[in-house]
């Protein structure tokens, strides 16, 4: 079968509108995607799974000295909501969160720089801090051209203590320290819900080795004001074609093409589908990962959640094939880390964008414009021969071990150490 990104483009265009986890937009993106499968005569399954998310009912933050001035701040979802009236106290900007920072922000409203980690999250609970406040976009950002960023207290965090947060524009942020603020006022105000998120799965059973799977995988869900198109539009379509393949070509192996919904809020439907599908895991050889793909000005990179063996296998394979394709051993924040933790290896192709303005990802200017028919098939066509290679080969390529240094760095990402240090507490107190 031929490779036709022009089809591929059409549908990527076609689903690039904001399609949060568990929204009916995301389920108007799983639509498309099932109505594509079936157009080729296969009968897509799609499976339910909750998610917790938040409503946001009110977010500004309010200088009351030594001037009044009053900006736009978007409360974490799932974060503590301040009372209706607002939470008023002296305002504290933390540069680097060092023992000096923590010892004055005890009753404060802290500002601090960038992404606050987990291991900071729990200082700053320590600290007797009552809310905090993140930054994002640029000094040059502007309510006409950005959005303030979407962000949720998870539940690695909230294990540990929850407390009233929000994020802020950097140019507010400037302005309001530049201004030397001393007191302020927060509202950050969010609702808990739930949601009902979806994953789609396509099995093609093989002829041969029909007990031995290998799996493509990606998301097809966006974060809020995104658009999605590289994010993972890209890799949504991607898949389709390589299952377009396999329904033509029938596989020695059997393929399963999966969609995931709510990755973008913590993997979640990779999760629920490793949950729910556990007793067959051992049947699983690897899991090939498309997170974002089709940029222009980019390179492709593959980074092998496995064995040494494997990642050179892959990285030989790609040379062997003249495909430009940059191999390590290595994880990935996406939907293969929950396989690799179950102890199926899983292969990412990913094409970033420049460094600086390749691209967007996580925004409002993460656009099908940015991206084009050929860079979009050309990363199709080594993902869908490393496939053919892994399912096609009379004794697969590598052993099913994800290797002990690689365990170490899952559970790192996982923050299965704190999880379980956060749930030994809670049983103390009990």
């Amino acid at each position: 079968m031929k490779i036709d990104g022009k089809r591929q483009f059409e549908l990527l265009e076609k689903m690039s509108f904001v399609r949060m986890g568990g929204t009916d937009e995301e389920m108007a993106a799983a639509n498309i995607l099932m109505d594509e499968i079936k157009a080729m005569g296969l009968e897509p399954v799609i499976e339910e799974f909750e998610i917790e998310d938040a409503e946001l009912i009110a977010g500004e933050l309010e200088v009351l000295a030594p001037f009044n001035k009053k900006y736009a701040v978007r409360a974490y979802k799932l974060s503590e909501s301040t009372p209706q009236e607002g939470l008023t106290a002296p305002f504290y900007y933390a540069e680097n969160l060092t023992a000096v920072d923590l010892a004055n922000c005890k009753g404060k409203i802290v500002l601090v720089n960038g992404y606050l980690s987990l291991e900071q999250h729990r200082k700053l609970l320590k600290s007797g801090a009552v809310a905090f406040i993140t930054m994002s976009g640029t000094v040059l950002d502007t309510e006409e051209n950005s959005d303030l960023s979407a962000m949720t207290m998870r539940d690695v965090r909230r294990a540990f203590g929850n407390m009233p947060a929000a994020t802020i524009r950097l140019t507010d942020a400037f302005e309001i320290v530049a201004g030397g603020a001393t007191q302020v006022k927060l509202t950050a105000i969010n609702k808990p819900i739930t949601r009902t998120s979806h994953n789609i799965t396509v099995t093609i059973e093989g002829s041969e080795k029909k007990e031995e799977i290998v799996s493509f995988g990606g998301h097809f869900d966006s974060v809020e004001f995104s658009k999605g198109a590289h994010d993972n539009a890209a890799g949504s379509v991607i898949n389709m074609e390589i299952l377009r393949h396999f329904a033509e070509n029938k596989p020695k192996r059997t393929v399963k093409v999966m969609w995931y919904g709510a990755e973008e809020m913590g993997l979640l439907g990779s999760k629920a589908w490793i949950k729910a599908h556990e007793d067959e895991l051992d049947k699983h050889l690897c899991m090939i990962n498309t997170d974002m793909a089709g940029v222009v000005i980019g390179y492709d990179v593959a980074r092998v959640i496995g064995t040494k063996e494997a990642t050179a296998h892959c990285d030989t394979f790609m040379r062997r094939k003249g495909y430009n394709v940059g191999v390590s051993q290595e994880i990935y924040s996406s939907d293969s880390v929950p396989f690799a933790d179950k102890g199926v290896p899983a292969v990412n192709f990913i094409r970033f964008g420049h460094h600086v303005g390749g691209t967007f990802i996580h925004c409002r200017n993460d656009l099908a414009k940015f991206l084009s028919v050929d860079a979009l098939a050309k990363t199709t066509k080594f993902v869908l021969d490393y496939g053919i290679e892994l399912i096609e080969s009379e004794v697969f390529p590598f052993e099913r071990v994800v290797p002990a240094e690689m365990v170490e760095k899952i559970d790192k990402y996982l923050a299965k150490k704190e999880m379980a240090e956060a749930a030994k507490l809670k049983e103390e107190k009990k």
